[in-house]
């Protein structure tokens, strides 16, 4: 079970921090932990941490002289001033109970977020159920072409700075805002993005309603500042009503839409199109990304840098170079031993299923293989019959299932790969559940060839397949 969020607030942690130096992360190789080191360690903290296993992101952070530790060790707390806590970690983490049996201030990391980007200018925060990451590393970019020198939290790598964070000024903080659990309403978003919205995460969010509720919050976290949101999305809109500051639409195709991408054609699955301002043409975009949901994407992170002062040609010349982020339709850095072209992508939900599939089969390969892991039992289980469905949808020649990633929970729910391996099949696709990872890149180096494409996806630790697939 997740450990909860703190909801201290930015204030009453700077009071909490005042003249206190010494911070330890429990976590700190995480995908935003790392950046919240980093800054910290900027601001003069002395920082140090813990993580499980080295990793690019903690090896990063050694050379900025912060210390990481591979072991637990509750005497790795010996005279820190607080904690700051990734909710992933279990409950008995003897660096997390030791400071909390001591009485040391212990803060999740979504607390903290919000209390260092309290200080930054502009604060944008990208929300919505799906393409957070991919919208954020692109507003990275645009902004920084546009000579904005955004600092930026990302949650994956963003390959033009090889990392999930990049650090600029203090104007412009652009920052993913996850709502798994509420943590996006810790932040302070003085512009708020709003990309779509529809059911998941139903270990903690049991309605739409809900989820409409969480967002509005959310949105009303700007105090009055400015909501960027999807007008083609009708949960986004319902969740935008009652808002009292300056409310913003954008939408792909969608006519009376603020900011509209339209005009568009496809090259090799990739979105060429016109971005308009009113009726106003902003720029022209040739995206090197595939996918008709990048589209959504790329329009509103030029919205945002719009907003903010870029200019159209500079957002047209950051959307241009994008090459997409960490594990976003990720092209291995080697081909299967067949010869096939292998991809990776953090796809885990029917819908983004649906549209990568959809990608792919427009990038011009013969045949498509995809390869699932499922990501937790109750999302499978509450959106079985749409993952089947997204997965037999037209796109890949042949999907292979592999068992469920537990992540935080146990299996209450009766649910299994085979289940929907078995459903698949039974809607008229080409289905298979194989259980270990080394059998199923025996299973692909057998039946693919170097003219077609092998997608591994998925949230969880399906990326261990491609070693044996490219070994």
């Amino acid at each position: 079970m997740a450990l909860d969020n703190t909801n201290f607030g930015a204030q009453f942690i700077a009071k909490l921090l005042d003249g206190k130096k010494k911070l330890f992360f429990c976590g700190i190789g995480g995908v935003s932990m790392c950046s919240l080191a980093h800054i910290s360690r900027l601001r003069g903290h002395e920082v140090s941490g813990y993580d499980r296993t080295s990793t690019p992101a903690t090896e990063a952070l050694e050379e900025l002289g912060i210390t990481v530790y591979y072991e637990e060790d509750a005497s790795h707390i010996d005279g820190i001033d607080a904690l700051i806590y990734t909710v992933a970690i279990p409950e008995t983490n003897p660096e997390y109970s030791t400071a909390k049996a001591r009485g040391i201030p212990c803060i999740s990391r979504a607390d903290f977020l919000g209390y260092l980007m309290y200080g930054y200018g502009a604060r944008i925060g990208i929300s919505g159920m799906h393409g957070k990451s991919t919208t954020t590393s692109m507003a990275g970019l645009v902004f920084t072409e546009a000579g904005l020198d955004p600092t930026v939290s990302c949650g994956a790598v963003m390959k033009d700075v090889g990392g999930y964070h990049r650090i600029g000024g203090e104007d412009f903080f652009v920052f993913e805002a996850c709502e798994y659990m509420d943590s996006f309403l810790s932040f302070y978003p003085t512009l708020a993005v709003v990309l779509n919205i529809e059911m998941d995460h139903v270990d903690y969010f049991k309605s739409m309603q809900q989820i409409h509720d969480s967002y509005r919050s959310f949105i009303n976290r700007t105090d009055g500042g400015i909501a960027l949101v999807n007008c083609a999305d009708d949960d986004v809109m319902k969740a935008s009503q009652g808002f009292e500051g300056r409310l913003i639409t954008f939408g792909v195709e969608c006519d009376g839409a603020e900011y509209r991408a339209d005009d568009i054609t496809f090259v090799h699955g990739c979105g060429h199109f016109n971005i308009y301002h009113f009726t106003d043409l902003l720029c022209h975009v040739e995206l090197s990304v595939p996918g008709a949901h990048c589209i959504c994407d790329a329009l509103a992170a030029a919205a945002a840098c719009h907003i903010c002062g870029g200019e159209g040609e500079a957002i047209a010349r950051g959307l241009n170079k994008f090459r997409g982020a960490g594990r976003r339709m990720d092209r291995a850095e080697k081909d299967a031993l067949c010869g096939a072209a292998v991809f990776s992508d953090y796809a885990h939900h029917p819908t983004e299923i649906a549209v990568t599939l959809s990608a792919a089969s427009q990038m011009e390969y013969d045949r498509v293989f995809c390869v699932f892991q499922p990501h937790t039992y109750s999302r499978t289980s509450e959106l079985f019959e749409d993952f089947a469905s997204a997965l037999a949808a037209d796109g890949a020649y042949e999907i292979i299932i592999a068992p469920i990633y537990s992540a935080r929970e146990t299996n209450t729910y009766g649910v299994s790969g085979e289940a929907l391996s078995d459903r698949i099949d039974a809607l008229g696709a080409n289905a298979r559940f194989i259980a270990q990872f080394s059998d199923i890149a025996d299973y692909l180096n057998e039946n693919a060839t170097k003219n077609d494409m092998i997608i591994i996806m998925g949230a969880g630790d399906i990326t261990k397949v491609i070693p044996y697939l490219t070994k």
